[in-house]
């Protein structure tokens, strides 16, 4: 049977069955009969299309509202807004959505912005708005009504949707390999921090963006991205990627009008507030150059290091990443911001110099990687930005839940950390959470290793293996190189040569 690319060209069905193609579920599988056999009934069925109602995409999507149930459960000790004797860390239950109702004034039923400085790019103000001043009025109405609680189910219902959607997105985008999906969608990492702050909303209009430039529309693409950019700043970072990725395959004109419609929404959402409230919508930009920093980066873990090996040999002598915490601003920052400039550099040589041209995702979790790599701030649920990434970049379980035990890891040490500095008693040697900082940062560096790794030897990415190019790349799906790059004038020669 043949099916057609988002290229226009047929192929040969090719729907992928982990069991069978990767090494990890075939060792697991070995443990409930082995890999699904030559003969098991509908093997060669396109994944969709089967006769029962239990499909592979239905399977992923009853499994992910199981995760966001599990992960609501997880949050319910919190609900109430009662956090006595410090009950947020002890149930590891803390949530941002329900601390911030308050100290955004929500309660209040002040505006974002105008009434409030928010510490939030512009379109979570507005979705922090939008959910909280209907509680708030339903809440003087009605008083004996937990305004908070109303607040976080609310959008915790929002944000679960969203989550899905991505979900939904993953397997229009991966139709033959839907078990792909399931990554996301058993991921531990989501059970524990998925509405720890709104970080789904971007993620959710990020993959909106990707299944529309996937679709081979650029400006509808560049809204959705712009708007998740608005929303958290690293979706803009996805359009990079497709940048370096149309210039070689000659496919400019699609990735600018990507870029110009993003650039243009960022302006227009920004726009009614950053006029007539600049100071208070200029908040989100002081707190990122002065904030200090945060637990668990990069920056933390080397002056937890130097405090213990003083390599001037001195008394009192402070080492270079103690001394950068004394001077964040400017030095770190620019600093920071260098390292990630440098990354980029590094990502768009590879896209260039790399034998087949790489796949949009895997680029984009490499530029997001980097930036939260050499980040000062890593928040717990920021690990939510990688998982749709490497789900479409790298869908191999092996190092993907290594990756995952890393963040239960940290997320438990995290809490610990949280915990002591609320009651002044240390519950780990801060060593413990630095080994499990140092783990998460190693594991992230150990996904970039491979995706790098199969993109200098495409025969080795899963994907391609199952799909003839990218099935994100839109309009870069089965492109030909420009005719002016190397690898076109290469690919020239040797058929010439023959």
């Amino acid at each position: 049977m043949s099916v057609q690319s988002s290229s226009g060209i047929d192929e040969v069905d090719k729907t992928d069955h982990p069991s069978r193609s990767d090494g990890f579920v075939r060792g697991a599988a070995e443990l409930i009969g082995g890999p699904l056999g030559d003969h098991a009934v509908g093997i060669d069925r396109p994944a969709g299309r089967e006769s029962r109602f239990w499909t592979a995409s239905r399977i992923v999507l009853a499994l992910v509202c199981l995760t966001l149930a599990l992960h609501w459960v997880q949050k319910s000790p919190c609900q109430d807004g009662a956090w006595q004797n410090n009950v947020q860390y002890t149930r590891f239950c803390y949530t941002d959505v329900l601390a911030l109702y308050y100290a955004e004034g929500l309660n209040e039923g002040k505006v974002p912005y105008r009434d409030h400085p928010v510490e939030y790019p512009v379109v979570t103000g507005y979705f922090m708005g939008a959910l909280g001043l209907p509680v708030h009025s339903l809440g003087e109405s009605r008083p004996e009504l937990n305004q908070g609680m109303w607040f976080y189910n609310l959008n915790a219902l929002v944000l679960s949707a969203l989550a899905v959607a991505t979900v939904a997105v993953i397997l229009s985008l991966r139709r033959r390999r839907p078990w792909d999906a399931a990554l996301f969608a058993l991921s531990p990492a989501l059970v524990v921090t998925a509405t720890v702050n709104w970080d789904l909303l971007a993620i959710g209009f990020a993959a909106f963006g990707l299944y529309a430039w996937a679709r081979r529309r650029p400006a509808a693409a560049g809204i959705l991205l712009g708007i998740a950019g608005a929303a958290k700043m690293w979706p803009l970072f996805i359009l990079g990627p497709i940048l370096v990725l149309a210039v070689r395959a000659n496919k400019l004109r699609a990735a600018l009008t990507a870029l110009g419609t993003a650039a243009a929404t960022v302006i227009l959402v920004n726009l009614p507030v950053a006029l007539p409230y600049r100071e208070n919508w200029d908040r989100f930009f002081e707190l990122n150059t002065t904030r200090p920093i945060d637990w668990g980066t990069l920056w933390y873990i080397g002056r937890y290091l130097d405090g213990k090996i003083n390599i001037f040999g001195e008394p009192g002598s402070q080492g270079p990443f103690q001394w950068l915490d004394g001077h964040v601003d400017p030095t770190l920052n620019y600093l920071s911001y260098a390292l990630f400039g440098l990354a980029c550099l590094g990502v768009a040589a590879l896209a260039w110099l790399a034998p087949r041209r790489p796949r949009v995702a895997q680029l984009a979790f490499l530029v997001v990687a980097a930036f939260l790599i050499f980040s000062k701030v890593w928040s717990q649920q920021f690990n939510l930005w990688l998982l749709p990434l490497i789900v479409l970049a790298r869908p191999k379980w092996g190092a993907f839940l290594a990756w995952q035990f890393a963040e239960i890891c940290y997320f438990v040490a995290f809490y610990g950390e949280l915990l002591g500095a609320g009651t002044g008693k240390p519950v780990f040697p801060e060593g413990v959470f630095v080994l499990a900082a140092t783990l998460r940062l190693t594991t992230v560096v150990v996904l970039c290793v491979l995706v790098i790794r199969e993109i200098l030897h495409p025969e080795q990415d899963a994907v391609r293996a199952t799909y003839s190019d990218d099935p994100d790349g839109g309009v870069l799906d089965g492109a030909p190189d420009a005719p002016w790059s190397h690898h076109s004038r290469l690919s020239l020669f040797i058929s010439r040569s023959r």
